[in-house]
């Protein structure tokens, strides 16, 4: 297939905007991958500030970066995203170049803690309110339950209504597949 899959496009978006240097900010660590591969980014003079209300996706993604090497990159919180504008350093705010959330569940894990459409929207707005012109919030949305659903609802009604003038906002999508696929919500703050 010649078109990028949904996870594979939010890696392209972050690769087109992150530089060794840059802030970047996983808003939901999970497995940790999305937080390795922005380390990768970021380079060795860059970080990585990485969000989870649940203990387990902490643990596992400490244990990742560990294995592979990158330790000083990175700052875990077992934390809501929504507190991304309180417990990341002020000075690092203007270097926020790129974040990225995986909303839902954790794969393998309890499927009744979820991400919940007020504290995304909470997030997202703080981050617009301390991101340069420029950066980039990427959302993979999976609302292949009822949780979500009510999610993705939200967000759609939140990131339509977003000021032209304030953020570009793009969506990424399979519109033929089956299951309630993931799609990209990606926004540009002007």
């Amino acid at each position: 297939m010649n078109l990028l899959g949904v996870l594979p496009f939010a890696r392209f978006l972050l690769q087109n905007v992150l530089t060794p240097g840059s802030i970047a900010v996983d808003g939901t660590t999970g497995n940790g991958h999305d937080t390795v591969f922005l380390a990768k980014l970021v380079g060795e003079t860059g970080h990585v500030y990485g969000f989870d209300v649940q203990e387990q996706a902490i643990h596992q993604t400490n244990k990742r970066v560990k294995e592979l090497g990158f330790p000083e990159r990175v700052t875990l919180f077992h934390a809501s995203h929504e507190q991304v504008a309180t417990l990341i350093p002020p000075d690092q705010h203007p270097n926020i170049k790129a974040a990225i959330f995986n909303l839902g569940y954790l794969p393998g894990s309890d499927k009744t803690i979820v991400t919940k459409p007020e504290s995304t929207i909470t997030a997202i707005k703080k981050l617009l309110s301390i991101m340069p012109s420029g950066a980039l919030i990427v959302l993979v949305i999976y609302h292949g339950h009822e949780e979500g659903k009510i999610e993705k609802t939200a967000l759609e009604s939140f990131v339509t209504d977003l000021e032209q003038t304030t953020a570009h906002v793009l969506r990424y999508e399979f519109i033929n597949q089956v299951n309630d696929p993931p799609f990209i919500i990606a926004i540009e703050k002007r």
